[in-house]
């Protein structure tokens, strides 16, 4: 398929592709005029990328995902490389979880103060 026809059914630009090309993401063969072509393994390829952006990770955190499914795996989660990977990536996002909780609580605190307080100069200054 062309890279229009790629871009259209992986719900992307062929400029995105083109992109994806640079980084070494997605290898399309070429035809003798120079058009690239692609297979169903590098639409396979898109969306394993599509996926895995929409979720957080950044191409040089993709690269293995992607190194595995051209190994012949029928998922880039399963190497060694990958799983390296999706252990970082959880353990970064327990970071921002434990961050958030907290910013949680000293936000439930200071409403929670600003309640009482305002409840309390209601009472006081009724005549």
């Amino acid at each position: 398929m062309l890279i229009g026809e790629l871009a259209s059914r992986a719900g992307t630009s062929t400029r995105t592709l083109r992109y994806y090309e640079e980084q070494g993401l997605v290898r399309p063969q070429r035809d003798s005029n120079g058009y690239r072509q692609y297979d169903d393994a590098e639409l396979r390829v898109v969306h394993e990328i599509r996926s895995l952006l929409a979720v957080g990770f950044g191409l040089d955190d993709i690269k293995p995902f992607v190194a595995c499914l051209r190994a012949g795996n029928s998922s880039g989660h399963v190497c060694p490389d990958s799983v390296v990977v999706l252990r970082r990536k959880l353990a970064e996002v327990d970071g921002y979880l434990s961050q958030l909780t907290e910013i949680r609580q000293q936000l439930q605190t200071q409403l929670t103060q600003a309640v009482e307080h305002r409840e309390t100069r209601c009472w006081t200054s009724s005549p």
